[in-house]
């Protein structure tokens, strides 16, 4: 039995951790909880009210605050904290880490500061114990998946990236269920980078859906945020297809037209009036796109990228800019060719 220790429990590490219960493979699973209360509550109640309500939490897992118990003897890591506690949980994790360990990045976003890929941030990490050989033993999960649908078994595909085929081709029976299906995906930054734009196209979508915009702009939008996306991405190298897979034209339609998406949801508030403190208070959960933005665009400005709909959303976080003044600059951008 594979005991697996996954490291954030959040929506998505908790989804995951009720989803590979139900895998084809049988697994022991430990789950991290940050919040020692909530770990307690969670044992105990055997349900994540806090961010996954009225989804029990299987027999076979073992929530808990205790990192080192967590990750004691496991097999398979997976990280679902948020982008901007990566570092320190991966730093924590360090004096449990084995040349043996297989580690899954399923956090969707930049390192603010470093403008660092997860598994870049993981690498750099890990290289610090000089027990693992990092491109054989990182892999990334992405894609189209609400925590709450995949929880509650309803069918759910994804993209598993790793440069080294047969660990990918290991994590894919390892994890894959009878609602969980994951296809195999050797371009990591093609991958991690879509996962990372997505959310921010997905402000963009709900600022135009706040402003009561109707159906065409939406189609407008995702179209050629998937351009925008597509136009960094394949300038740091990745492939061009990848953009058209599972985690990117896949994550980026379902996070901007999902009533369950998070940065969606902030862009419908924004387009209401709304400003960004007030927003975040009232939300239990993170919304990646709102880190991702400033780095992101940074990075795009680091290999001369155009990136309109990312400065027009970044603006609007950072800057105080309006949605509706945002859509009408895009729109009197000089014309061109698609």
């Amino acid at each position: 039995m594979t005991r697996i220790a996954i490291l954030g429990a959040g929506s998505w590490g908790t989804a995951l951790s009720v989803v590979l219960s139900r895998a084809r493979k049988p697994h022991e699973i430990a789950l991290w909880v940050h919040n020692a209360e909530l770990a307690e509550t969670l044992q105990r109640r055997r349900e994540n009210s806090v961010y996954l309500p009225g989804v029990p939490l299987p027999a076979g897992i073992r929530a808990t605050h205790d990192l080192l118990a967590a990750l004691a003897a496991a097999q398979i890591v997976i990280g679902v904290m948020p982008s901007v506690h990566a570092r320190a949980v991966y730093s924590r994790a360090l004096p449990c880490v084995t040349p043996e360990m297989i580690f899954v990045s399923a956090t969707k976003g930049l390192e603010p500061a470093t403008h660092l890929r997860m598994s870049q941030v993981l690498a750099q990490v890990l290289a610090k114990s000089g027990a693992v050989e990092t491109s054989q033993h990182i892999a990334v999960l992405s894609g189209p998946s609400f925590a709450a649908e995949a929880a509650r078994g309803q069918p759910t595909a994804v993209a598993l990236a790793a440069q080294d085929a047969a660990l990918a081709s290991l994590l894919q029976e390892e994890l894959s269920g009878p609602s969980f299906r994951l296809y195999t995906n050797d371009d990591v930054l093609g991958v991690e980078l879509a996962g990372a734009i997505k959310n921010v196209m997905a402000i963009a979508a709900g600022a135009c859906q706040g402003l009561g915009l109707g159906s065409n702009p939406l189609a407008a939008l995702i179209t050629r945020g998937l351009a925008e996306m597509a136009r960094l991405a394949v300038a740091l190298g990745a492939r061009p297809e990848t953009l058209s897979g599972l985690a990117g034209l896949g994550d980026l339609v379902l996070t901007c037209t999902g009533a369950l998406s998070r940065n969606r949801h902030v862009g419908i508030e924004f387009g209401k009036g709304r400003k960004l403190p007030e927003i975040l208070a009232g939300m239990r959960m993170v919304a990646e796109g709102v880190d991702t933005t400033a780095p992101l665009l940074a990075l795009a400005r680091e290999h001369e990228i155009e990136m309109p709909i990312t400065e027009q959303v970044d603006a609007i976080l950072h800057k105080g800019k309006s949605p509706r003044d945002a859509i009408r600059e895009i729109m009197d951008r000089p014309l061109k060719r698609e």
